[in-house]
């Protein structure tokens, strides 16, 4: 079973499993400020769930690539949409701050 490493935790999940539910599901806040209020809830819309991915994960679908694609993200910053990506084996995963999670500070790391 993969490992996914996120702000100090490491937890084990099915191979296939949806990111955004893994993170979620084990106590990872995955959005910043008013975006853990105000966000698309895993259809891929609104980019607030995007991430830093190490590890084997799926490609990105057409619409996870529209998304990034779109202001405030930049294809250059190489995130993903927790919501569109599935684990494929172990990852380590680190959040950026600012609305989308594009910002430039980072808010928690694989370790902390």
């Amino acid at each position: 079973m993969p490992k996914v490493t996120a702000q100090g935790k490491t937890f084990e999940c099915a191979s296939g499993a949806n990111l955004r539910k893994v993170l979620l599901e084990n106590g990872i806040p995955l959005y910043n400020g008013q975006a853990a209020m105000m966000n698309c809830r895993g259809l891929g819309t609104c980019g607030t769930c995007a991430v830093k991915v190490e590890g084997n994960v799926s490609e990105a679908s057409w619409r996870e690539k529209a998304r990034l694609g779109l202001p405030p993200h930049s294809p250059s910053k190489n995130l993903r949409l927790a919501c569109q990506t599935k684990v494929l084996g172990d990852v380590q995963v680190t959040k950026f701050d600012g609305m989308w999670g594009q910002g430039d500070q980072t808010v928690w790391t694989p370790q902390a």
